[in-house]
Formats: structure tokens, sequence, C-alpha cells
């Protein structure tokens, strides 16, 4: 028989419920009986001590698998494996960067919010491309739906237009497709690419990266477009509600808010220091979390040394993290764990960058190390 194991919350939910029977026993004289399983939530805690906590594969995303695939298609097609592609034009290259928004379109429809989730579009693919130190031109989207409900479409172009000036582009074009029977009513589908330029003189492709750099981070607003089938896992399990308050947290905002909050656009942000001079690689942390993507922009023999404590994790990761019962290293590879756009930088402009950040948050958050892969301290 497996032994369960209960968090401090559930612990704390499983003993008021079991003062309410015991008040009912002694006043109705009657017994009644306390059956723990039957908690309002259905505990992802409770799980076998010896058992691993909530995988993002257990919630069917295979990352391993994924990189697999990333790495057959680029023995067919060379070049492929970053995070924009690159084509030669003149003294220039066009990057090119295309994706979606996931699983977070469930969320979407769940709680009746679409004018944000254009934003999450657009992030996904400007904050890939500004990697390679280009400026994006343009952007166009796909939409698809099965019966086309023209205001809830005119919600979700909403956000697409202010992703675009929030990333200084021009949203070109797009496609409408009315597909009856493909899709759930009410639901649709989303993808999008964005096309940038960088001089050829001026790319940042991190071969000037070496031992000692520093890892710079620009914050999250949460969970961004990535990991929510995990999420919702977790939700599903849980039985908790999306306007349940986010708890731990320094104000009155619901899970679903915090979940919903749209991805953070850094095109502005980092530019201003490619365009100084300050930027030896970029990594935007999206699927595979820091574990995936941070090496991903180092030469060989190089790796990653995170400080764990350097910056602020957001309540909803701590959340995930207890209801979800979902290991550390999980968590660093499924979300950004509060950190979106990781900067690397030499020792001198990294400071230079923290004196003159202004306003801004800017965490150093760990260092260039020989070996390979991101080690956590």
């Amino acid at each position: 028989m497996e032994r369960l194991v209960f968090s401090s919350r559930q612990q704390r939910y499983s003993t008021g419920l079991r003062g309410l029977f015991q008040e009912k026993q002694r006043l109705t004289n009657r017994p009644a009986y306390w059956y723990p399983a039957r908690l309002p939530f259905k505990c992802r805690a409770m799980v076998a001590e010896n058992k691993a906590g909530l995988s993002y594969k257990d919630a069917g995303v295979d990352i391993d698998a994924g990189t697999e695939l990333v790495r057959r298609i680029a023995a067919m097609a060379p070049g492929i494996g970053g995070f924009g592609g690159l084509f030669p034009l003149g003294d220039s290259y066009l990057v090119a960067g295309t994706d979606g928004v996931g699983t977070k379109l469930k969320l979407a429809f769940e709680t009746g919010k679409h004018d944000t989730i254009g934003i999450d579009l657009v992030a996904m693919s400007v904050n890939d491309i500004v990697t390679s130190g280009a400026k994006p031109l343009f952007f166009l989207d796909y939409f698809a739906t099965s019966q086309l409900d023209v205001d809830l479409a005119e919600q979700v172009i909403k956000g697409i237009v202010e992703g675009c000036k929030q990333s200084d582009c021009v949203l070109l074009g797009g496609e409408t497709a009315e597909m009856p029977g493909f899709y759930a009513k009410g639901e649709y589908d989303l993808s999008g690419f964005a096309v940038g330029i960088v001089k050829k003189d001026n790319v940042v492709d991190g071969k000037t990266i070496r031992e000692g750099d520093v890892l710079l981070g620009l914050p999250s607003s949460g969970v961004h477009s990535n990991g929510f089938s995990l999420v919702r896992r977790v939700l599903s399990d849980s039985g908790v509600s999306l306007s349940s308050l986010l708890p731990d947290s320094d104000s009155t905002i619901s899970i679903g808010e915090a979940l919903m909050a749209p991805t953070v656009i850094y095109v502005k942000q980092v530019l201003q220091l490619v365009d100084a001079g300050k930027v030896k690689g970029l990594a935007h942390i999206t699927g595979g979390g820091f574990t995936d993507n941070i090496p991903r922009i180092f030469p060989k023999g190089l790796g990653a040394s995170v400080n764990v404590g350097s910056w602020e994790v957001p309540a909803i990761f701590r959340w995930l993290k207890e209801m979800g019962v979902v290991n550390d290293a999980e968590m660093r590879r499924t979300f950004n764990m509060g950190i979106g756009m990781v900067i690397v930088a030499s020792p001198e402009a990294a400071e230079d960058i923290l004196a003159n950040k202004g306003d801004k948050t800017i965490y150093k958050i760990g260092r260039v190390v020989k070996g390979d892969g991101v080690a956590y301290c």
C-alpha cells in the first residue's frame, strides 16, 4: 500500500475538514466518516514517497523528442536550430522566426480573455529574432477557427497590433481561416512569424563568449507562453478554480490573471544594449527553460553557473511547484522561473549595464564557466 504524502497546504485543508466532520458527529450523535482521499483538491501531492513529482512529459509534452526532431531536421537543412533563421541580403541578414502560443489558448477560452493573447503571439517570434541583434521589420499572423466570431477575432487582432507596437514593427498581413467542424465551437488557433534585419558585422552569435563572462537576466511577467500543458495538468489535478486568489501574492490577483499575463516583449531594451556594443549573447527563455536555452548560445566547452537566489521568482511558479509537486529540475527545464531573457556580457559591460539601468529591473544571475550545460548553485 502506498504511503501518501501531503503538502503543508493540503494538511491544513485536511485538518480543517476533519474538524467539521467531528463537530457534525458531536451535534447529531450520528457517525460522520472522514475520508482523507475526498479532499477538495485531487492533490498531486498525494503521491508515493518514492515517486518523482509531476513532469512536463506526464502532461503530454516530451522536450527530448522535440530536441531530437530539431537534430534530424538540422541534418537535412544545415543551419537550423538557432532562435531565428538568418538569410543573407547584401551587407545584412534577414532574420526570421515563427511560433504560436501553445495551450495557453485553452486558458483564454476558459477565462474569456482574448485581448492580450495576440501580444503573446508577437512576443514569441520577435523575442526569438532579437537574440541575433535583429530589429523586427514586420509580422504576419494566422487565425483559424471553425466559425468566425468577428467580435472575438477583433479582440485577438487588437492584441497582435499592440504587440507590434511594443516591438516597433508592422503588422503586414495575415490569414483568417474558417474551417467548419475542425475546431470546437468558440475555439481558435493562432500562429505567426516575424522578419527582422541586422548588419552582418553586428550579428549577435555568441562566438566571443568567454569563461568569466556575466549572465544578466531580464524579468518575465510570469509563465509567458510555454509550459501550459503542465500548467493545465496541475490545475486539473488540483481542482483549483482560475478565479481563486493566488497564494503568497502581494496583490489580489487571481490564478487565472497571473497565468494570462502577456509575454514581455524585450525588443527595445535589448536592441539598445546591442547597439551600445555591450552584448555577447542572448537567450530567449522559452520551451526548455534555463536548462536547454542558455547553452544554445555558448561556444563548445563552455557552460553556465546560475545563482538561483539572485532574482525574485514570481508567486505563480511557487504555486505551480507546490500544487504539482514538480521538482526543481523539471521546473527549470519547463518554465522561465521569472527570467524571460538572458544577456551574456563581459564583466565590465555587465557592471556598466547594471549601473545605468535606471528604473528597469536587471538581475545578475550567474557567469560563464568551463564545461557544458547549466549548473545551479
